[in-house]
């Protein structure tokens, strides 16, 4: 384990990707059998495999307790040294490294740290894991303790992205790095890959019927203009919904779901599930499920009621009852005794042929995802407004010959949104951030005026967000709200209300988590406004207005498509 914390710091100390590429490549070249899923696994910033449905479920209090009595410090020294890096590893050195400590016996094996995680998962209550944590921690320098915490909190952060990691396979075992991309495709886990990758077998790579793949994913894109400029025209487009992105398995009459994080998520939608099972083929299909009743879609907040439980009563059923719409098919088989074939490398006009032979609008409690074309910006302008008066997202926009790229971000699907409205705000807390922006204050809290009868006329929260400014006016503002701080509360700064903000975002909600009785979804900062007084933000009236007006418009029709797919 100390190696590899070593192996990581140079990694993280270089921006040169050759250099990152070569570190890691030699150190992959020289582990043993049982190290090396280990490494590459750890090298991803995960405890277990993305697929394992095992969680550590140890948490930031309880992480500092052990670090804090390992090494006789007190109570909420590292909460002091996490507010200088915003690090929680880095934290943990800081504290180890400062104290002076010495490890208790020799440092951790690579299989010592995976059998500690797996004993920090099975563990049940705070003391248990801890207990767990501890042996492992009083064996660490304060470089190991900090990989391990760093592992365990999901906070890598030493520059490597995955096709860096890919690279590194390749040279340390003399590949193409094509074919360790094929085959990472195909098993959807890097670390088995570099065991085939060792062993001379890539070619044995070969996807498995309930072993999930990782979503293909789209980048966004600013305009109808940069749609047609990166993808040509025309493009093909289909709605955006407001659902939660599912990967269905099917294999007779054995069916799962998977979420986007590759969790099996089948015990919460066993309608979904006895639908599918009922069908006659065998394949996995990628898609959304969605909250539905009587023919329309409804907006993702009642869809929440349904997020994490598993085997929900006839009544959640029936209170948020759901549908499976699919938009593309990785898998097909005709079913019975017929192998299943993978189409991750067809053309996507291909995958969606063989989606719409299966029929699936015809299948209650199923439907395929609205395909549309457009050739011109005007086009898809329109297409955009159709769409958001359905009350969706926005558009999904494919290249037609667009191959499936498990987990990649390319240009072969963009998405495009727009907000559906903004809200001009004040701030009134402003927060330490995290990674590259952990010296500066960029998470603002920001409220409206709550302007109705007896209410005095207060400011009242209504959302936090950290996107939207750059890195210079982030840093202009943070000398700003230093300046103009009324009170800290450890990494919270409350300000004085004065520095006005135009908030976009997607949807608006009732919730009992802010002061204004509201809350938006996915909020970003669409620009700083010091043309406008405090006294110009909007109002709870305001609000509220705009939540009736959106609310009403929420439901739209899922649209399905049954014929062939449209000419490219």
């Amino acid at each position: 384990m100390h190696r590899w914390s070593e192996t990581a710091a140079r990694i993280a100390a270089t921006s040169r990707t050759s250099e990152k590429v070569g570190t890691l490549a030699a150190y992959l070249r020289d582990l043993n059998a049982d190290e090396l899923p280990l490494a590459v696994r750890y090298i991803t910033g995960r405890p277990f495999a993305e697929r394992d449905p095992r969680s550590t479920g140890i948490g930031w209090a309880a992480i500092a307790a052990v670090a804090q009595e390992l090494v006789g410090a007190r109570p909420g020294a590292l909460g002091a040294a996490y507010n200088d890096s915003s690090d929680l590893g880095q934290a943990v050195n800081d504290l180890f490294a400062s104290h002076e400590f010495e490890p208790v016996e020799h440092p951790p094996t690579l299989p010592d740290a995976d059998a500690a995680f797996s004993a920090i998962a099975l563990a049940r209550g705070a003391a248990a894991k801890g207990a767990a944590l501890r042996a492992l921690l009083e064996r660490c320098d304060a470089v190991c303790a900090q990989s391990v915490v760093k592992i365990l909190s999901g906070e890598l952060r030493i520059g490597l992205r995955e096709g860096h990691l890919e690279a590194a396979i390749a040279e340390a075992f003399d590949y193409p790095i094509a074919d360790v991309q094929t085959a990472g495709m195909l098993t959807g886990d890097l670390g088995h890959t570099a065991e085939l990758a060792r062993d001379g077998a890539l070619a044995n790579a070969e996807l498995v019927m309930f072993r999930p793949l990782k979503s293909m994913l789209a980048s966004p894109v600013a305009d109808e203009d940069e749609v047609l400029t990166r993808l040509g025209s025309p493009v093909w487009v289909e709605d955006k919904y407001d659902g939660i992105r599912a990967q269905l398995h099917k294999q007779g009459a054995e069916v799962k779901l998977f979420s986007r994080d590759l969790h099996d998520i089948s015990d919460g939608y066993p309608e979904v599930v006895a639908t599918a099972a009922g069908q006659n083929w065998d394949g996995i299909l990628d898609g959304e499920v969605l909250a539905y009743r009587d023919g329309m879609a409804l907006p993702f907040i009642q869809l929440q009621q349904r997020l994490g439980r598993k085997n929900p009563s006839k009544e959640m059923q029936a209170q948020v009852p759901v549908i499976y719409v699919a938009f593309d098919i990785l898998a097909h088989g005709p079913g019975g005794d017929s192998p299943v074939a993978a189409l991750l490398r067809e053309p996507l006009r291909e995958r969606r042929e063989r989606l719409d032979a299966l029929h699936l609008p015809d299948v209650p409690g199923m439907a395929t995802a609205n395909l549309l074309t457009a050739a011109t910006a005007a086009e898809l302008s329109n297409v955009f407004d159709e769409a958001q008066n359905r009350g969706n997202e926005g558009l999904m926009v494919k290249d037609p010959d667009s191959t499936y790229t498990p987990g990649r971000r390319g240009y072969g699907w963009l998405k495009l949104k727009r907000p559906l409205a903004t809200l001009d705000c004040v701030v009134v807390g402003v927060e330490v951030g995290h990674g590259k922006r952990h010296g500066v204050l960029s998470d603002y809290t920001f409220a409206v005026r709550d302007d109705r009868e007896g209410s005095g006329d207060r400011l009242v929260t209504i959302g936090k967000a950290y996107s939207g400014l750059t890195d210079k006016e982030i840093a202009d503002m943070t000398a700003f709200f230093r300046e103009h701080t009324l009170e800290q509360i450890g990494r919270f700064f409350v300000v004085e209300p004065t520095v006005v903000v135009e908030i976009a975002f997607d949807v608006i909600h009732r919730s009992n988590r802010h002061d204004s009785g509201f809350a938006l979804r996915f909020p970003r900062i669409l620009r700083l406004r010091p043309d406008k007084d405090a006294r110009e933000i909007d109002t709870i009236t305001n609000v509220e207005t705009l939540f009736r007006r959106l609310e009403s418009g929420r439901r739209f029709s899922v649209q399905t498509h049954t014929g062939a797919a449209p000419p490219a």
